[in-house]
């Protein structure tokens, strides 16, 4: 406003203005403590606090104010000297003080002459004993100084708080340790007597003096001392020697068998490579002929929105209608009605939302739900989500940055309800871009991962691989095995051609069931399939000879406490043998008389099994092992678990250290080399075949830009780890990982570990600093170390695309959206996600109310008001 004086009656205008501000305000202080003396340092933050000509400090105790001074630093922050309380002579000097107020005083800002939100505490004064009754300590030169006492540390919850201690001795300061009972002080280089003076806070303490008495020179007792010691030394030293020349002439032998022993290893390896080099040639033409024009089984929007929100949780309540009973029915609806508008207020979504992460129950897993909730909440208002999004995210860089933590960290978590969401929307907004474009070549690598590693062994227990991208989960141990081609009966229709099925004769019977139910319904998604466990298989031997072949029945063989699994070897099943998958049968009464079985096919393959009933029993037999045997007894396919402490040393020595097996990793990750460029090259790219880039990329990268600017943060280290948390390592990755959520498919556990390893070198692509190997590095490391720099360019250039395309418009990007919510608006139940999200209202509502009480935004629109009535509608006792 202008200013005018007024003088009698003269008026002096003038050019000038006198501008009125926001009074000050105090965000936060630390620390929240001090010592009863006072004048302990006090960091302040606010807001205008560079306005106030002389700030102050006010702590009222016991009915009176104690007040000390303040230095401005910036209008951000200053630095104040906490008060010192006065106390009593007979006050007890172990008690922890509160003030009754504590607060600034700023001008004539009454507001903060009392922090409602600060529990400001005061301790007890540390206390320093004497030197002894004389008060002088003698000492030698260079010995520290130690001053007893106690209340040295302040109990302050959490520790590794330290008060700033002095120490003069004379006019020297020394170097201080602090413990709780006692103050350690490197004495300075002096001699003589002088006075030892503590300081701390506003209390000064003086123990006594010290005196530090002149070396003297060596007395005859010490110069004999040293002498016996030397000629001790001597002694000790020949006899070390003797030992080690012993030692050597051991270590010499046990030289010698070890290189013995290297030789063989050799050797070994050198087979593994030319194998290794082998299969590399001839696989990958494999691959790519076998997999080309197979159709792709992506899942229904729904089943792969619900896979990321609610990951293993098959039937969730927003999928159904809201289960209420009939004589609750009309108040629940109306009270759900009324809910959603309250959720469709952007004041009381966000207040919500601040509220409940503000609460310490409030667990990471109840954060993820309530995004997931809010966005299947908002599927037909995706605008509105949208913006409430772009807000959380804001507010979540402001808090990182206000407390400074390192940029670069900002959404490397899902520590708050805005990261999940952000998670979620991308789920919903890419699922078209995954269809048209990402999703061939993601699931040509499922695909490939799945075939390579099934051309070699894999334990059905431990699911180690003879083929393997993960070290983790590589066989280290020689397995000898065969391919078969094994006729499969049409299931249906065994008047037709049989299916050859590719399968090895170390395979256990299940795996030879998946295989051959992977290649009767290789175009059939894997939830319409037959279960493995719900079908038999069948050896055919002619028209009558029928076998069941299972895990386990009476012919597995047990040695001791291990028990190995049936495979084709065990039943001597040969190359081109006729099977057939039917029904498994629970009872022998439920087979056709006509399925009789040749008993001496059975005797051929394990001649102590005798069969004495009747053919047709064969069919169902079960595991007949005897109870005594069953119990403690451990299972075991190719390799007998480490985990289990009585194992042989002979049968660990059989194992070769992985380092050996590197070669097979090499090959394995050759195989797969296409596809895994194929899939980046895909992410990482602006122009794709027939679709554009996702607009939901672009807006949300020109954002994330948006609030670098806003924050001056010009790092472009930072701007790409920034884009690289919020897109490849929050949906990118996660979709790599779990292809089940975009297909209908089943990842075995072989086949998620080497998903991990794409994975994990996916996000080393992404990140910007520098990866620095060693012999000690991870395999997987290793195993894309030339790699990695090729994926990094394509980051790099592909953020830079992004950067360079024109801005979406905010009407464009609303169309868009709006557009999106139309064709997804009936994928969910919203009465039901939004009882869901209520449930969180039940158990937090008077912390909810707390702030729509107090905030004067929600005060006009009577937001509180407004959900106690909700509230007293959705009570079972209303």
């Amino acid at each position: 406003m202008k200013v005018m004086v007024q003088v009698d009656r003269a008026k002096i205008h003038q050019d000038l203005f006198f501008q009125y501000v926001e009074d000050p305000t105090i965000v936060r202080i630390e620390p929240e403590w001090s010592i009863v003396s006072g004048n302990t340092p006090i960091a302040v933050w606010g807001t205008h606090l560079d306005l106030i000509q002389n700030p102050q400090v006010r702590a009222k105790h016991a009915g009176k104010e104690h007040i000390n001074l303040c230095e401005v630093l910036s209008a951000t922050e200053m630095t104040c000297q906490a008060p010192a309380l006065a106390l009593g002579p007979d006050h007890q000097s172990d008690l922890t003080e509160r003030p009754e107020e504590f607060g600034f005083i700023l001008d004539n800002v009454q507001s903060l002459l009392i922090l409602n939100k600060t529990n400001f505490t005061y301790y007890p004064n540390p206390v320093f004993e004497a030197f002894g009754p004389s008060g002088i300590l003698e000492l030698k030169p260079g010995t520290p100084i130690i001053l007893k006492g106690k209340n040295l540390i302040p109990p302050v919850a959490g520790g590794n708080v330290k008060l700033n201690y002095t120490v003069l001795v004379g006019e020297k300061p020394c170097t201080v340790t602090v413990s709780d009972v006692q103050l350690l002080c490197e004495s300075p280089n002096l001699i003589g007597r002088h006075k030892v003076m503590a300081r701390v806070g506003g209390m000064e303490y003086s123990p006594g003096m010290v005196y530090i008495a002149p070396d003297s020179p060596l007395s005859l007792p010490a110069i004999v001392s040293i002498a016996v010691a030397g000629g001790l030394l001597i002694i000790f030293i020949v006899a070390v020697l003797i030992a080690y020349k012993r030692k050597s002439r051991e270590s010499d032998l046990t030289l010698k068998r070890l290189q013995m022993q290297m030789d063989n290893l050799e050797s070994r390896v050198a087979l593994e490579c030319k194998e290794a080099f082998a299969e590399l040639q001839t696989d990958i033409h494999e691959l790519t002929s076998d997999l080309d024009g197979a159709g792709i089984p992506f899942l229904d929007y729904r089943t792969y929105t619900m896979r990321v929100l609610f990951p293993g949780i098959e039937d969730h309540p927003v999928l159904r209608d809201l289960e209420v009973p009939g004589y609750r029915q009309e108040r629940v609806e109306k009270g759900l009605k009324l809910f959603a508008q309250l959720i469709n207020n952007k004041v009381f979504l966000l207040s919500f939302i601040r509220t409940l992460e503000s609460q310490r129950s409030f667990s990471m897993r109840d954060r993820g739900n309530v995004a997931s909730l809010i966005m299947t909440g908002l599927q037909g208002r995706l605008e509105y989500a949208t913006d409430v999004l772009k807000q959380l995210l804001s507010d979540l860089i402001d808090r990182n940055l206000e407390n400074k933590n390192h940029p670069k960290l900002l959404l490397r978590r899902t520590e708050s309800v805005a990261e999940k969401m952000l998670t979620n929307w991308f789920a919903f907004l890419l699922h078209k871009f995954l269809k048209e474009c990402a999703g061939e070549p993601l699931f040509m690598l499922y695909c490939a991962i799945k075939q390579q590693m099934e051309k070699g062994p894999i334990d059905a227990i431990t699911g180690e691989a003879r083929y393997s991208l993960s070290e983790d989960k590589l066989i280290r141990q020689q397995i000898e095995y065969k391919t078969l081609i094994l006729n499969c009966v049409n299931p249906d229709n065994e008047n037709s051609p049989e299916i050859p099925v590719k399968a090895l004769n170390c395979d256990t019977i299940t795996q030879v069931k998946e295989k051959i139910l992977d290649a009767v319904y290789k175009n059939v998604p894997y939830s319409q399939r037959p279960r493995a466990v719900d079908m038999d298989l069948e050896w055919r031997q002619g028209r009558i000879a029928r076998v069941v072949l299972q895990d386990e029945d009476i012919t597995t063989k047990i040695e001791g406490d291990w028990k190995r699994l049936n495979t084709l070897m065990h039943y001597q099943v040969s190359d081109r043998s006729v099977v057939a998958l039917v029904p498994k049968q629970t009872s022998s009464y439920n087979i056709p008389a006509s399925a009789s079985i040749s008993r001496t096919s059975i005797s051929r393959y394990d001649s102590s099994f005798r069969y004495t009933g009747s053919p047709d029993s064969l069919r169902s037999r079960a595991p007949m092992i005897t109870p005594d045997l069953e119990s403690g007894v451990k299972v075991w396919h190719l390799v007998k678990n480490h985990d289990h402490g009585d194992q042989k040393e002979g049968d660990r020595g059989s194992k070769m250290v992985s380092e050996i097996y590197l070669t097979r990793l090499l090959a394995t990750k050759g195989t797969l080399q296409k596809f895994v460029d194929d899939l980046f090259e895909t992410l990482f790219s602006t122009v794709h075949r027939g679709s554009a880039l996702p607009l939901a990329i672009k807006y949300m990268f020109d954002f994330l830009d948006e609030q670098a600017d806003r924050h001056n943060i010009h790092d472009t280290d930072v701007r790409h780890t920034w884009k690289s948390n919020c897109l490849p390592l929050r949906f990118w990755v996660n979709v790599i990982k779990n292809p089940q959520f975009v297909f209908d498919i089943h990842k075995g556990s072989i086949t998620d570990a080497c998903l991990s390893v794409v994975a994990q070198t996916f996000m080393d692509s992404c990140s910007t600093s520098e990866h620095r190997l060693g012999k000690d590095s991870p395999s997987n490391k290793l195993l894309y170390a030339k790699d990695i720099p090729s994926y990094k360019n394509w980051v790099e250039r592909y953020y830079s695309d992004i950067g360079k395309m024109p801005a979406i418009s905010d009407q464009d990007m609303n169309a868009y959206l709006a557009e999106q919510s139309r064709m997804h608006m009936n994928e969910f139940n919203t009465m039901s996600a939004l009882s869901e999200i209520f449930s969180y209202v039940g158990k937090y509502s008077e912390e909810i109310l707390g702030p729509l009480d107090h905030d004067d935004q929600c005060g006009k629109q009577k937001l509180a008001y407004k959900l106690e009535q909700v509230i007293t509608l959705m009570s079972l006792d209303s």
